[in-house]
């Protein structure tokens, strides 16, 4: 039998290990990594570690929650408040910068979604059903406008929150394809990793791009992407040359690919509920993170 409390810290942990993994990641283009702080003045890796170790109580109560539930329009409010209670704690642990609003709401619902089943189905059944919750609409959100909601108005995009309600068809389709394809060639899991980002960024209307850098920063990011990935991936030569140069390239133009590390966040998530969750929790084990 599965233990509440062990289920539901365990998924926690794993949330914010996914958090801190994609931070440290190293390079990544116009993002904060080990390296430096990317396209942000505002925020380092000390910040975005910081900020994902503070949200680990938010992801826990999320799994509470949602244990052995379905999606419903009362679970969809109970966890939203949690999640902005979880935004606000981020704020009072980074100094008021925003880190990881976006990947609350990402990696939130595939949380409350692993709840609900317990570990007992297919990794792509967790990302649909967290879809399904997404659909219901938080009536209690406050209306404010955000940078995201400016961006998807004029430029039409549908955003995080089309992307959830989808069942995160950019981690099921190619986050974890990319993922398990590259580790068929390559044993460097960093390397793995980055191209699963890179591939990301090639084709996703990444709304962070848009805000910083309109259109033509974002249909030029994703040539570059693509041409990493023409290039054989980030573990070719000419690949991780590609790779330095798309780095310099958004860093000096202020531009930060944010929806694209969310979602790699969510892929290193859903990575680790599918190696892990089913093969022990089936043996009420507790999971190693």
């Amino acid at each position: 039998m599965i233990d509440l409390h062990s289920y539901s810290l365990c998924l926690g942990k794993m949330a914010v290990q996914s958090l801190i993994e994609e931070a440290e990641l190293t390079p990544k283009p116009g993002l904060v990594d080990k390296k430096n702080s990317g396209s942000h003045t505002d925020m380092s890796l000390k910040t975005m570690i910081k900020s994902a170790k503070a949200l680990e109580g938010t992801f826990i109560e999320i799994a509470k929650k949602s244990f052995n539930r379905s999606p419903s329009q009362e679970l969809r409010e109970e966890i939203a408040a949690i999640g902005r209670q979880g935004e606000r704690e981020m704020f009072m642990a980074t100094g008021g910068v925003n880190t990881h609003k976006g990947a609350i709401w990402a990696l939130g619902l595939l949380v409350s979604s692993a709840a609900m089943y317990l570990g007992n189905c297919e990794i792509e059944d967790v990302a649909v059903q967290a879809g399904r919750l997404a659909l219901f609409p938080d009536r209690k959100l406050p209306p404010i406008k955000t940078n995201g909601s400016s961006v998807k108005a004029r430029f039409g995009v549908g955003g995080a929150k089309v992307e959830a309600e989808q069942g995160f068809p950019h981690v099921r389709l190619i986050g974890l394809p990319v993922l398990y394809d590259s580790r068929k060639k390559c044993k460097n899991e960093n390397l793995c990793r980055l191209n699963v980002l890179i591939a990301l960024m090639a084709e996703l209307n990444d709304t962070c791009i848009l805000h910083r850098g309109g259109k033509e920063a974002l249909e030029g990011t994703k040539e570059r992407a693509k041409e990493i990935l023409k290039a054989g991936g980030v573990s070719t030569i000419r690949g991780w040359q590609l790779l330095e140069q798309l780095d310099q390239s958004l860093c000096l133009r202020n531009v930060s690919p944010g929806g694209s590390a969310d979602l790699l966040a969510a892929t290193i998530f859903m990575d680790y509920l599918d190696q892990h969750m089913k093969s022990k929790f089936k043996r009420n084990e507790a999971l190693p993170i």
